[in-house]
């Protein structure tokens, strides 16, 4: 992913045009262009350094510079998504150990998906929301669910308590509003995974190319209701490798213009066949939201959200097999 794109002859001379990656860590946030007087690894050493510099300031200097956000927009945000995407992390976040990757569409006119993750020592937090309707309010409730799941979670309170914290918050601010869920926490150093199911779709892991587990469990009412529904916590051991996905209805339920589902097993057969490619997870899942697009001819009914876990703690593979 640090390499040189692409190197292109320029005149007749040695001069060359690199085209190279700018990375915020592991997020992609843009190419450089670098013209250098000929062509050598020195040269193509010092395109490098300076792509990931020029990635520094622009990160640094995006959060408040509006200049940037026209510049890189092809049409109007809604209210909707502008508050949502100053609120999302990045698309991509990765350590030693594992790999999180997320991507949400339509990015323009989102509805009511949203998608939350921060590492807390050795405890990676993730959650995946799906708030009711596609208008400005089921963005807000979205927004709503993320905060209280951070403020939650940052009080050291445990998923059971987190998700009635999301449920209380939803029901205070408004009147016949939900929203599903996945809450979920990760174990870094073993592998185990806890979550709780509030009236979502149940994560799947792919272990080697084949789906091995639906983590299925009775799930707790929608988060806004007040039902006072006692939270179950779920848990499930990963093996190093696996990946872990979670998503929302957008994804399976894509309707084609004749009436065909996207479905789950064109889901998880799309996710395993571009990891048997050796795709990256960013990559597989920009691949997979242009399929969820071309399969509703560029019109979704609906946002699609997924959020990957790859865990890949080596250490506790050397320990299991001992």
């Amino acid at each position: 992913a640090t390499d040189v794109y692409k190197r292109r002859a320029l005149g007749g001379g040695g001069a060359r045009r690199f085209w190279v990656p700018m990375l915020d860590g592991t997020e992609r946030v843009g190419v450089l262009g670098v013209t250098v007087p000929r062509d050598d690894e020195l040269a193509a050493s010092r395109a490098k350094n300076l792509a990931s510099l020029a990635a520094v300031l622009l990160i640094s200097k995006r959060p408040h510079s509006d200049s940037y956000a026209r510049l890189v927009r092809t049409r109007p945000l809604t209210l909707s998504a502008e508050v949502l995407w100053n609120l999302l992390p990045p698309g991509t976040f990765a350590t030693e150990e594992m790999v999180v990757s997320a991507a949400l569409e339509p990015a323009y006119d989102v509805g009511g998906d949203a998608y939350d993750f921060g590492l807390d020592g050795r405890t990676l937090r993730l959650a995946v929301f799906d708030a009711m309707g596609h208008d400005t309010s089921a963005g807000l409730t979205a927004t709503l669910a993320i905060g209280a799941f951070r403020n939650s979670r940052r009080l050291g309170e445990e998923l059971p308590e987190t998700a009635e914290a999301v449920d209380a918050a939803i029901q205070e601010q408004f009147t016949g509003r939900f929203a599903t869920g996945i809450l979920a926490e990760l174990d870094i150093g073993t592998g185990m995974l806890s979550w709780v199911n509030r009236g979502h779709h149940p994560p799947l892991v792919i272990r080697e190319g084949r789906l091995v587990a639906t983590l299925q469990g009775v799930p707790d009412p929608p988060m806004g209701l007040g039902l006072g529904a006692e939270t179950g916590l779920l848990s499930y051991q990963l093996q190093p490798r696996d990946r872990l996905l979670l998503y929302t209805d957008g994804v399976i339920e894509a309707q084609s213009p004749d009436g065909e589902l996207f479905g789950l097993e064109r889901f998880i057969d799309f996710v395993v066949r571009h990891e048997a490619d050796g795709l990256a997870a960013p990559e597989t899942l920009r691949r997979l939201i242009q399929a969820i697009l071309k399969h509703q001819r560029g019109r979704l009914q609906d946002d699609a959200t997924v959020l990957t876990v790859e865990w890949r703690n080596t250490q506790h593979a050397h320990g299991l097999v001992l």
